[in-house]
Order: C-alpha cells, then sequence, then structure tokens
C-alpha cells in the first residue's frame, strides 16, 4: 500500500511514525503501513457468498455460500486471539460481508477488543439503517469497490444497476457519519474511466481512494491480458499523481493510495527526484519504514472455512487453519519453512530483484503475481516497470 498523498504531498513525515513509537497499536491508522513491528492487518473473507459475480473476483465468489464457513462463535474465538496477538485491524470481506446477518456483531466484538475494524463491500446492500448501526458499533471505514462509472462498473460486477446501488450505498455510509472510501481495480478496461472517479471523489465529497493493479488470482488469473503494459502503468500512476496534486492545490486533502505494486514507490521517489522536490529523501525513508511487500508478514488472511493465506489473493499456499490452531500460532510458526521464508523475503527472491537497489523498498513486489506468470513462488513480479537504468 502506497500513500500517494502521504509520499507527494507530504502530509506524513517519518517523524510522525517515530512520535508514536512505531508500534502498530500506537499507530494511527493513516501511518500504520510504516509500523516497526509489522503486526499483520488481518482479512477475514467471512462468507464466500455475493450478490454480484465480479470478473476480477480472487475469491471466485458467487451465489453460494462457502463450505465450512466459520460460525458466530468460531469468528469470536478468530478475534480473541487476533487481540491478544496484537493484530491493529480487523478487515472483514467475501464474498460480499453484508450478507452475514452477523457482521454487525463480530464487528463490534473486535472493537470491543481493541481491534479497528474495517469492512470491504460492494456497497450495494447497505441502506441507512445498516449504516446507522455500523457507526453505532464503532467501525472505523467502509471501503466500497468502484471499478468504473455507470456501464463500466456494471460490466465488471456483472449485474444492472450495481454502480447506481454503489453510489447509493455510500451515501447512506455519508449520512450516518461513516468513513467511506472507493476501492478501484486499474485494467486496461476501465482506465478512462479514472479521471471521473476524481471528480466524483470532489462531487461527492469522499475523503479516500485506493487504486489496485490487478493480481492473476482467482477470475482475475483470467485477465492477465486486461493488465496495462509498462508504459501504460507509468502513465497511470502518473496521472494519479497529477491529480491528486490538482485536489490537493484546489483545497480538497484526499487520501489517494495505490495497492498491490511496490514499484510505485520507488518511481514516486525518482519522480521526486527528477523535480528537485526537497522532500524525496523523506519520502525514501518513509518507504523504508513500510517495506514493501509483507505478505505472509505484515498481512493475512483467513478464509470463509478458517485457512490462513499469507494474503487475501495468494490462495494456493495454506498455512493451516484456526480451527485445527490459533492464527497466533500458525503465523509464528518459524518450524515451516515457508512462513519463516515469508518474513525474510529478500533473501529468496530471484532475477533482476536481487540486484535492485530499491529492494529494501519494495521487498520483492507481489509474490501472486510472480507466481502466477513464472510458476516460481520467488520468480520476478512481471508488473514492476521499474527500467534496468532505474534500479541499479
Amino acid at each position: 500500500m502506497i500513500g500517494i498523498s502521504k509520499l507527494y504531498l507530504g502530509t506524513a513525515e517519518p517523524s510522525d511514525v517515530l512520535r508514536y513509537g512505531s508500534a502498530s497499536k500506537k499507530l494511527p491508522s493513516h501511518l500504520l503501513q510504516f509500523s516497526i513491528d509489522k503486526k499483520p492487518v488481518v482479512v477475514w473473507n467471512m462468507t464466500k457468498k455475493c450478490n454480484l459475480i465480479c470478473t476480477h473476483c480472487y475469491s471466485k465468489s458467487d451465489a453460494a455460500p462457502g463450505e465450512k464457513e466459520l460460525d458466530f462463535e468460531q469468528g469470536k474465538t478468530l478475534i480473541d486471539d487476533l487481540a491478544e496477538f496484537g493484530c491493529p485491524v480487523i478487515l472483514f470481506s467475501g464474498g460480499e460481508p453484508t450478507m452475514r446477518t452477523d457482521l454487525p456483531e463480530l464487528a463490534e466484538y473486535a472493537v470491543s477488543k481493541g481491534i479497528r475494524a474495517v469492512i470491504s463491500t460492494n456497497g450495494t446492500l447497505i441502506n441507512d439503517s445498516m449504516a446507522s448501526r455500523l457507526k453505532k458499533i464503532g467501525l472505523s471505514y467502509v471501503g466500497i469497490s468502484m471499478d468504473g462509472i455507470g456501464e463500466t462498473h456494471d460490466k465488471f460486477r456483472g449485474v444492472q444497476g450495481a454502480f447506481n446501488a454503489a453510489i447509493e450505498g455510500m451515501k447512506s455510509c455519508k449520512r450516518a457519519g461513516l468513513k467511506v472510501g472507493l476501492r478501484y481495480t486499474i485494467t486496461s478496461e476501465n482506465t478512462k474511466d479514472v479521471p471521473e472517479i476524481f471528480e466524483l471523489l470532489e462531487k461527492e465529497n469522499i475523503p479516500r481512494v485506493c487504486f489496485y493493479h490487478l493480481v492473476y488470482s482467482g477470475r482475475g488469473e483470467e485477465m492477465m491480458a486486461s493488465d496495462l503494459s509498462h508504459v501504460e502503468t507509468r502513465k497511470m500512476v502518473d496521472m494519479i499523481l497529477d491529480k491528486t496534486a490538482d485536489l490537493f492545490n484546489r483545497g480538497m486533502k484526499k487520501e489517494v493510495l495505490t495497492v498491490d505494486n511496490h514499484a510505485d514507490g520507488p518511481y514516486i521517489y525518482l519522480r521526486m527526484l527528477r523535480e528537485k522536490n526537497p522532500n524525496a529523501e523523506n519520502v525514501l525513508k518513509l518507504l523504508q519504514m513500510n517495506g514493501g511487500n509483507s505478505s505472509g508478514y505484515g498481512i493475512g488472511c483467513v478464509s470463509w472455512d478458517g485457512t490462513v493465506y499469507p494474503d487475501q489473493f495468494w490462495r494456493n499456499h495454506p498455512l493451516g487453519n484456526v480451527t485445527e490452531k490459533p492464527f497466533s500460532k500458525i503465523w509464528t510458526d518459524m518450524s515451516n519453512d515457508f512462513i519463516k521464508s515469508l518474513k525474510e523475503k529478500k533473501k529468496y527472491v530471484k532475477g533482476r530483484c536481487v540486484k535492485c537497489r530499491f529492494l529494501n523498498v519494495c521487498g520483492g513486489n507481489f509474490r501472486a503475481r510472480g507466481e502466477a506468470v513464472t510458476g516460481d513462488v520467488w520468480g520476478v513480479d512481471p508488473a514492476c516497470y521499474l527500467t534496468d537504468v532505474e534500479i541499479t
């Protein structure tokens, strides 16, 4: 996760992180990515069931619930363990998490245990009543997936009217006083709508947007040909930087992030050097604090049946199951060579990553994408768009 507004526009400084002691439990949410202990943010795919059929869904969710979904009491047991382990955030996801009627109770329970609770949703099922309830229980954030404007979004989501329903869900969150933001997966099929997403941020006064690079996982693997070329990716990141700066210059300080391509960090730094930005070296320090890819270290995933994965996309490497062993024990089992290697990725990456001067910033980029293309867990992520000249 690369904070465009934090880095390029200087809304975060290394001193901000140090002032809180750099620990996950002490850092406010907007600085969490720079924690020193990397206690994992945990994505809980609490159900496979979804009312939409998204073309790029990493979990291949559909109308049917998953087999052996964790029940309410098992969910509480999971949350108890995450709280004791010191996980700062639990992200309730799916499928569509709002299709579980016990979502509010489980989120409230997480909050009562000192964990920040957030949800990732398609937004179509959120009405004023649900939004008010989520606000009352102390939910920190609602991330609504939106992959285009109007028909573009509906095509991605596989259901006519999904865009309008998501907009209404977003408005319900705003009326309830819930912090809400957008989540946008970029492909060649929706790049044209990115400028309109920035217009939507402005028009609806939405405080946050995360732009996700496509990951070749689940149904997303079938969309590999729709990913951007390296040249197109550079242009897209430049556009996001320019649009964010434009909003800031006009007094609208939105939180803008890119996700799932850690080459974005060095790219921003190099652009700032070209622009002779005096804050460039502070940005490099923050990127080093971030450390790049944290799958199996700073982020983890628990699927609907309790299976633990290194992240929500990398689902062909189960690490254990919380119905048999607590997440905290699975996550810290250094007798498992693969789990151990996830904490030390820089030792194992291959190819051009080995000699890259930004390895301590990128961490070898996204493993799920690298393995999907090369067949090697430690193979080079093909979405790295930095040139050989830039990395040496």
